[in-house]
């Protein structure tokens, strides 16, 4: 019956996805707590309750507006999809326990920061801030051992994008910096360590690709909060895996 909570957990997380959309398009342009209907940002035709069931809905309509028959956004149905699975994958790696909540915290985080920063090449404070209170508690009632990893975490990788700003007069963002904080105060210094290496890996990687498709060059603008999240969720899943398996060559 194990199967039941992985059902359960991505459902969950495919309509959360769906919030977390709205959460990330709206945040950045300061309109979050409207009232407003959702519409289609092209025809203006407001939308009804069959046409916002995550995924499903963009299956149905082959990913098209109903009203103008324009392309809908694909990252409305990525997105709800991808929470629905880091959900269940937090599940099968942490179980019904307080390590879930850790999980499901900073796959919330790390998803909604994809959407903030590939649409619009912002990471809000509005968001860091969020979820700021939620990573101290838990850490102060699920401390790591030793209890300063958090804060060198933190403090260390602040000062490591100072210095990366600096030098490169702007190459990184003060975003990156401070969701990079935010994540060492919840991982320690060792697992910052390890994110900020595979973001710097998979951003040098999916550049490449893009580089090589001709879908970019070398003076175009990338966002580089998608590649922490995607380094903050392996980390989160698979971090131990990872230590292990580079130390087996000591």
């Amino acid at each position: 019956m194990e199967w039941i909570y992985y059902l359960i957990l991505f459902v969950f997380g495919i309509v959360l996805g769906s919030f977390y959309n709205v959460v990330g398009l709206r945040v950045p342009e300061g309109n979050f707590l409207s009232s407003n209907r959702s519409f289609c940002p092209r025809c203006k035709k407001t939308l009804h309750w069959h046409e916002l069931i995550p995924v499903l809905s963009y299956l149905v309509q082959r990913g098209k507006c109903k009203g103008c028959y324009r392309p809908i956004k694909k990252i409305y149905p990525i997105i709800e999809l991808l929470t629905g699975i880091c959900f269940a994958v937090s599940y099968h790696f942490y179980g019904i326990s307080i390590s879930l909540l850790f999980a499901l915290l900073i796959s919330s985080l790390a998803i909604i920061i994809i959407v903030t920063d590939s649409t619009y090449y912002l990471i809000p404070n509005k968001i860091l801030l969020f979820f700021l209170p939620f990573v101290v508690i838990y850490r102060i009632f699920m401390p790591i051992d030793p209890w300063w990893s958090p804060l060198l975490g933190a403090a260390g990788i602040f000062t490591l994008m100072v210095i990366i700003i600096f030098v490169s007069n702007g190459g990184m963002g003060a975003g990156d910096m401070k969701y990079y904080t935010l994540l060492g105060l919840a991982f320690g210094y060792i697992d910052i360590l390890l994110i900020f290496f595979l973001s710097i890996l998979y951003g040098a990687l999916i550049s490449l690709g893009l580089i090589i498709t001709k879908k970019a060059d070398r003076k175009s603008e990338i966002p580089f909060g998608p590649h922490i999240s995607f380094a903050t969720l392996t980390v989160l899943f698979f971090g131990e895996q990872i230590k292990i398996w580079y130390l087996s060559f000591f």
